[in-house]
């Protein structure tokens, strides 16, 4: 397998020239669409099974490469890594645009970490082929479709029509020390009221001991989607719903501030150097992602977490009310509509999604191919790692709110620009929920979009 870096930091973008060159030679370079209607419902370009595909990966899924290489050593793959679009950089839709307008350049398969782009991808844009091949007429057995979790395709789903593959889910839950908790006697909260608490006694009786960190874009993903906070809720190709200072919105907000002014909340990125090196064994709780356990606390070059001592809980419900959470990235896989290998590309995109030796042996996060995610996370629970077992997982995995909504834009570009920096000079949230609103309006009817 031969890998050309676009780069390889999550959270550092670096496109320039140099990208330019290199993926001027992508495989699909000539493969302009012939214009006739195909078999999968698009217009596709001449085929060649022989054709080397190309595959766009950020660094964390080159190892899915490799494992379907070594499943078919028949096939010929080029690996080019780049971000991935990671925290909003649109790096994936900007590079389409421009191959769009050189009429080549594209490549055969295309990772995501957002769960936003199918929204763009199965549009024309200034009359152009969409760049995502529509897999359910065909593309993509119907057996395989339907193997994916309950809602899992719900971003790649426009008008009825699926265009991506979901990688892997990425709901919240509450990852906790047991350790530390007994250490110190508490409790695991059942409750956001009773997670404010406890992180209100934190900051007076364990100063320096975090329960938490809004210091990333993907913030309002953990807390604010897990509120019911209607931010960003889609009703239609082209219309959504932004109401950021209902009561929902403002309690969250207002759990945030309190804790940060406590700072028993970090507003340090959990990426960071200096997230590491300052809270290293004082994260007493974290709500996140099921992919903090591997990405932080089981990483030696993270938390490093001790064997034993992390335990995950279900999402926290408002009391009163039905627990709801958020997603946080989980990754799509795109055919490109231009591939001149259809066939090895969905043969590809259909291995990294649902077999075992990749999302079972090798994935970092909750597959979401039932069968996969089964086995996962026995896998996970049998290496005797983890402090409890992992059933909060799947609980969670259940209670997505379905009010937040996947638009062609990025809300965590928005959150950066707009929130964050409240965050980082110790503004309060609560009082500026209707900038965010704004910030967000604004960006949806840039793209096009009617705004209730």
């Amino acid at each position: 397998m031969k890998i050309t870096p676009f780069r390889n930091s999550r959270r550092t973008v670096l496109f320039g020239a140099a990208v330019l060159a290199v993926t001027a030679t992508l495989a699909g370079c000539s493969g302009q669409s012939t214009g006739s209607q195909g078999q999968y419902g698009f217009p596709e370009a001449q085929q060649d099974k022989n054709a080397t595909i190309t595959v766009w990966v950020d660094a964390t899924r080159a190892p899915a490469v490799k494992a379907f290489e070594q499943a078919n050593p028949s096939i010929k793959v080029k690996a080019v890594t780049y971000d991935g679009s990671a925290n909003g950089s649109n790096s994936f839709k900007t590079k389409m645009g421009l191959y769009d307008r050189a009429g080549k350049g594209w490549p055969d398969v295309v990772f995501s970490s957002q769960n936003n782009d199918a929204s763009w991808a199965s549009q024309k844009v200034a009359g152009k082929q969409p760049f995502a091949a529509r897999l359910d007429k065909g593309l993509i057995p119907a057996a395989t479709l339907s193997g994916f979790a309950t809602g899992a395709l719900a971003p790649c789903t426009v008008e009825g029509g699926t265009y991506c593959l979901r990688n892997d889910l990425a709901q919240t839950a509450l990852w906790y020390d047991k350790s530390l908790l007994a250490q110190f006697g508490y409790s695991v909260p059942t409750t956001w009221q009773e997670y404010q608490a406890l992180g209100e006694k934190v900051a007076k009786e364990h100063p320096g001991y975090i329960v938490g960190s809004v210091g990333d874009t993907f913030a309002p993903e953990i807390y604010m989607w897990a509120s019911k906070c209607q931010a960003n809720d889609v009703t239609g190709p082209r219309s959504i719903t932004v109401d950021t200072t209902s009561a929902d919105c403002k309690r969250m907000a207002s759990l945030i501030d309190t804790l940060v002014a406590d700072k028993s909340l970090t507003t340090l990125s959990v990426f960071s150097p200096d997230f590491v090196k300052q809270y290293t064994g004082k994260v007493l709780l974290m709500p996140g992602p099921s992919w903090y356990a591997g990405a932080l606390f089981n990483n030696p070059q993270s938390l490093n977490t001790p064997k034993g001592q992390l335990g995950v809980a279900a999402p926290l419900p408002w009391q009163g009310e039905q627990a709801v959470t958020g997603n946080v990235g989980g990754g799509t896989w795109f055919i490109s509509s231009h591939s001149q290998n259809l066939a090895n590309a969905a043969k590809f995109a259909e291995f990294v999604t649902t077999a075992d030796a990749y999302q079972v042996d090798q994935a970092p996060g909750f597959p979401a191919y039932k069968s996969a995610a089964d086995k996962w996370l026995n896998k996970q629970q049998s290496s005797g790692y983890y402090a409890t077992d992992l059933s909060a997982l799947t609980q969670a995995a259940g209670q997505i709110w379905t009010g937040w909504g996947y638009p062609s834009f990025s809300q965590e570009a928005v959150w950066a620009k707009t929130m964050t920096p409240l965050l980082t000079a110790g503004k309060p949230l609560a009082d500026n929920l209707d900038a965010w609103g704004t910030a967000i309006s604004d960006q949806a009817k840039v793209n096009g979009y009617t705004v209730k």
